[in-house]
C-alpha cells in the first residue's frame, strides 16, 4: 500500500434500479481499487438510493474515479465528504461467548457502549451497537477476549454535517416614503 493513499468518503445518489450497484462496483474493480466499505440503501425519495463508498486512493486518482462515476447513466449526484465534515455511523452485530459465568461481565460491557442485547442463548449473547467506526472498533477489541463467535459490520453510512449558522431572514428597515 502506497504512503500517498488517503481515506475518502463518497456518497453517490443513484437511480433505484436493478444493476446500478453492479455497474458502480465494476468501475472500481476494473481500475483495481479496493472498496474499504460499501453501504447502499433507499433515500427519502424511493426513486433513488444512496451509496456510501469508503475507499483509499491517491488524490489525483479520486478525481478520475469521480469523472468515471459521473459518466454512468444512473448516477445522479456524487459528493466527497471530508471525514471531519461528515457524520459517520456503522452497525455492529457480534455474538460473544458467555461460558464460565462471564455473562454479567459481557452485559456490563455492552451497557457501557450503549449496546443492545438482541439474542440470548445458554452460552452466548448477541449484541447490537451503532456508532462511529472507532466506537465499534473499541467494543470489538474489548469483547474479543471473551470469545467472538460471529461478527458482522454493515459498513459506513455518512451525511454532511449540518451548518450551525442561523438561516433566519434578517428584517430590513424600510425607508419612509
Amino acid at each position: 500500500m502506497s504512503a500517498n493513499l488517503q481515506h475518502h468518503i463518497l456518497t453517490v445518489l443513484v437511480e433505484n434500479k436493478p444493476g446500478v450497484l453492479a455497474r458502480v462496483s465494476t468501475l472500481f474493480s476494473r481500475r483495481g481499487f479496493n472498496i474499504f466499505s460499501l453501504a447502499v440503501g433507499p433515500t427519502e425519495d424511493d426513486r433513488f438510493s444512496r451509496m456510501t463508498i469508503v475507499v483509499d486512493l491517491e488524490g489525483t486518482t479520486l478525481e478520475q474515479v469521480i469523472k468515471q462515476l459521473n459518466k454512468l447513466v444512473n448516477v445522479i449526484k456524487i459528493t466527497e465528504l471530508a471525514p471531519q465534515a461528515a457524520v459517520e455511523r456503522e452497525l455492529l452485530l457480534v455474538t460473544v461467548s458467555t461460558k464460565d459465568g462471564l455473562r454479567s461481565s459481557v452485559v456490563e460491557l455492552a451497557a457501557i457502549f450503549d449496546a443492545t442485547i438482541i439474542d440470548v442463548g445458554f452460552e452466548a449473547l448477541t449484541i447490537m451497537v451503532a456508532g462511529t467506526p472507532d466506537h465499534l472498533d473499541a467494543l470489538e477489541e474489548l469483547v474479543r477476549p471473551y470469545g467472538i463467535i460471529e461478527l458482522q459490520r454493515t459498513g459506513r453510512i455518512a451525511l454532511p454535517t449540518l451548518s450551525r449558522e442561523s438561516t433566519k431572514l434578517r428584517s430590513v428597515k424600510r425607508r419612509p416614503a
